[in-house]
């Protein structure tokens, strides 16, 4: 089970949830107003975590309650928590930003809603 700020979003569907690119950002010096060839290092990206699922409820109504509990959770601006993945690992200062269905509900005994969601810790 994964959560964030205490609320279990998206259980209990499955689901994976994968770190995105770490590491430098890095602009060609042309960008920036710099002369010459070569780049600039800019300091750290901003680490992405990203969460791709199904949401799964018994019913129609169960699921529209799920997606408005997500929708709940998506501020602007964006409030930071804590987001844990279904590993145990935590993230501080994490801001929900995204979330994205994918496709239509598939009705079959359960219905169930494919997603992205995408959380952001900004660089101060």
């Amino acid at each position: 089970m994964s959560t964030y700020k205490g609320h279990d979003l998206f259980g209990p569907g499955p689901h994976r949830v994968r770190a995105g690119a770490q590491g430098e950002a890095v602009v060609p010096n042309y960008v920036i107003g710099r002369t010459g060839s070569g780049s600039a290092a800019l300091g750290p990206i901003e680490l992405d975590i990203i969460i791709e699922g199904r949401l799964v409820a018994t019913t129609e109504a169960a699921l529209v309650a799920r997606v408005a509990a997500i929708e709940a959770e998506l501020a602007s601006p964006p409030e930071p928590g804590t987001l844990t993945d279904n590993q145990g690992r935590s993230f501080e200062g994490m801001s929900f930003i995204r979330f994205e269905p994918k496709g239509v509900v598939d009705r079959a005994r359960a219905r169930s809603l494919a997603y992205t969601a995408t959380f952001r810790r900004f660089v101060p």
